[in-house]
């Protein structure tokens, strides 16, 4: 074999290894048989994940490898509002950007979004459609974009957005077709990441308030319990049922009775930690696991919660201001119950001593 024979040879093996004329990896996109194998490996893992978290950092580490921007995002629709948010952004002045929002049809992303059709914008001065006001808020220079959108059966979920290339060389066809190829599994496994969560969320949350439905606390107490046993610490509950609701029920009708439901739920939220877990028990009863949490402490919270309660107005955005009271029980394991259900009991039994009595009130098991 000849010089030349072994030169172009050794050529070929760059261009499938990705490797440059000097041996380093090329800022060109990857070709032949080698994209072809690269797009069959980024397939499988992002089709082979259903937590939307996985999905994402493949996209990422991918993008990176194959197309090396300076700055990148990716936006998500949402659904709600019809404005696409960062979910993810990469570089410069990315974390002054992450709160941004576009509306549909608002710079690149805005249009590739609300078009469904992919765009290669090598000299954003010369476009339009280009907005600064990314640039303006990470005060960063956009110079060239390629941006292609998530589609999945006609329906966009957002667009990946590319700005600069690491060797100061604007964006090619070339980048576009494989951007382009990368969106295409992207928003497939976006999708079933979405669909996934959504039944995950259907089977252990209360379809009226959002909180957790009652099969979900009883599984999560096995664990809590079992926890708070092994680690010597204490588990409390709050069981609440709401007082007179069928008077506001009768009065105003279904619809503001579940809103007010809303309402409750919203407050509660709002004013417990993160690792407190809020059940819509059944009806209008509440029920408030506190792990780590001791059974004084949990009587203040409690006592807390009837305050906020007894202050509020609710439907107010109805001009009907309804004030309402709740009743409380609380218990805690290991001081007042062995297992689960005589947690559940205690706490419940506490709750109907007020129940019966006063209402409006406190009281422990």
């Amino acid at each position: 074999m000849g010089y030349h024979s072994l030169r172009m040879e050794s050529t070929k093996d760059r261009k499938r290894t990705g490797l440059g004329p000097d041996g380093k990896p090329s800022s060109a996109p990857p070709s032949g048989q080698y994209q072809l194998a690269t797009f069959n490996e980024i397939g499988k893992a992002l089709t082979s994940s259903l937590d939307l978290n996985e999905v994402l950092k493949i996209v990422m580490d991918k993008i990176s490898e194959l197309l090396k921007p300076k700055n990148w995002s990716l936006l998500l629709l949402d659904e709600k509002t019809g404005e696409l948010y960062f979910e993810i952004a990469v570089g410069k002045g990315a974390d002054k950007i992450k709160d941004l929002r576009l509306k549909l049809g608002e710079g690149i992303a805005g249009w590739v979004a609300k078009e469904k059709k992919p765009l290669l914008v090598p000299d954003v001065s010369k476009d339009p459609r280009f907005s600064k006001k990314a640039d303006e808020r990470s005060n960063f220079v956009t110079r060239s974009i390629i941006c292609v959108p998530l589609v999945v059966r006609d329906k966009c979920l957002g667009a990946i957005e590319l700005i600069n290339k690491v060797e100061e060389d604007n964006f090619g066809e070339e980048d576009l077709t494989v951007l382009t190829t990368l969106a295409d599994y992207t928003a497939i496994a976006i999708e079933n990441a979405i669909l996934f969560k959504k039944v995950q969320e259907l089977t252990i949350t209360d379809d009226l308030t959002k909180l957790y439905n009652s099969r979900f606390m009883h599984n999560r107490l096995d664990y809590e319990v079992e926890r708070a046993r092994r680690f010597k610490y204490e588990l409390s509950m709050i069981f609440l049922d709401l007082d007179h609701f069928k008077e506001a029920n009768d009065r105003y009708g279904h619809l503001c009775g579940s809103k007010i439901l809303i309402e409750v739920a919203q407050l509660l939220k709002k004013n417990l930690r993160n690792i407190d877990m809020i059940c819509r028990y059944g009806g209008d009863e509440f029920v408030i696991l506190m792990p780590q949490t001791s059974k004084k402490n949990a009587v203040k919270v409690a006592q807390k919660l009837r305050r906020l309660i007894t202050r509020a107005e609710f439907l107010k955005e109805e001009g009907i201001n309804y004030k309402l009271t709740a009743s409380f029980g609380v218990a805690s394991f290991p001081e007042d119950a062995k297992n689960k259900i005589e947690l559940i009991h205690m706490a419940d039994h506490a709750m109907y001593k007020i129940k019966n009595r006063t209402k409006d009130g406190v009281a422990c098991a």
